[in-house]
């Protein structure tokens, strides 16, 4: 249980030191930090998108290095192998010539796992993912292995160069908790990240909180309240999205195939806590659901023919069920 209001501030003041602590490497980007910090605080995965020089992989960095945990990246390549990830047994000779078997941790066992543009690795491979970020233990042979705690698994792709890439399969993407757009930044911001680049002081982030007060704070938001019509609203905002709902929008019965699953409610409830606590609030709100409904659905709709052809985006399609929820249609 949450112990008091004490304690929320003082996770309060934590939160705002990692921000903090961000803000002083990455330039701009405040929807994208507060997005990756809803994922970490809900304690779910992931997948960051846009175009190169962004600065995606940096601010994954940036974000483990405020925080006392252990650090893996990995390189996804078309010839990476499933066990390049998790790891492999490994043979051992004895003094005496006898042979034993040793498990060689792969990259997959650190807190923060940077998974850089996942989408250049074959779906054999990536399918190496699904139980660690499921499950978080990885399973070699006969044996199972735990992964560490907290466990988060932090993707970037790229949406433009698509030439030797393999599109992430749906039960991939569902194991996202959230996919955010990394947008391109504003003019002021361009000056500030080259100065900053080009400046003989190098910025770094410093350690200001370790996996225990993470994981207390995982355990503690689970308890932010939620109401009956709240959680009702949720319910309806994803029902929303399939095309056979009655009262979906007509975009969502023009242009979309499946709607979201049931982790599509899950995940806004989880990042809604999060985002309500954040805001002072001990109980998530109708406008969390909506704010947080993009990020948490929009790699969980998946479009028909028609509306791929005429380059209809997920965000539009979430964005005509929220109005048609908030209008009463």
């Amino acid at each position: 249980m949450v112990e008091s209001k004490e304690q929320l501030d003082a996770w309060s003041i934590a939160v705002n030191q990692i921000r903090e602590q961000i803000g002083r490497v990455i330039v701009g980007q405040q929807e994208v930090v507060e997005q990756l910090l809803w994922c970490m605080l809900a304690g779910g995965h992931a997948l960051l998108e846009g175009i190169p020089g962004l600065g995606k992989t940096m601010l994954v960095k940036t974000i483990a290095d405020t925080v006392d945990l252990s650090f893996s990246r990995i390189q996804f390549t078309p010839d990476l192998m499933p066990a390049d990830i998790t790891g492999t047994n490994v043979i051992q000779f004895g003094a005496q010539g006898e042979t034993t078997y040793r498990f060689q941790k792969g990259p997959i066992f650190g807190h923060f796992v940077l998974a850089d543009e996942i989408n250049r690795a074959t779906p054999k491979t990536q399918s190496a993912l699904l139980e660690a970020m499921q499950e978080k233990t990885v399973t070699v042979g006969s044996e199972t292995y735990k992964l560490p705690s907290p466990f988060f698994v932090l993707a970037t792709q790229n949406p433009l160069e698509q030439e030797g890439t393999y599109p992430l399969p749906e039960a991939q993407l569902d194991r996202f908790l959230l996919k955010i757009h990394v947008t391109y930044p504003t003019k002021s911001e361009l000056k500030e990240i080259v100065l900053r680049t080009t400046s003989a002081i190098e910025q770094r982030a410093e350690k200001v909180a370790d996996g225990g007060l993470l994981r207390h704070i995982q355990q503690g938001l689970k308890h932010i309240l939620v109401a009956e019509d709240v959680l009702d609203y949720a319910v309806q905002l994803l029902m929303n999205t399939h095309p056979e709902e009655t009262s979906a929008p007509e975009a969502v019965k023009k242009y979309v195939r499946f709607g979201s699953g049931p982790r599509g409610v899950q995940s806004m409830i989880a990042v809604s806590k999060v985002r309500a606590f954040l805001a002072g609030r001990y109980h998530v709100s109708k406008q969390d659901l909506a704010a947080v409904a993009y990020p948490a659905l929009r790699h969980r709709l998946f479009l028909n023919f028609e509306g791929q052809a005429i380059g209809i985006s997920p965000d539009s399609i979430i964005e005509a069920v929220v109005h048609s929820l908030e209008s009463g249609r």
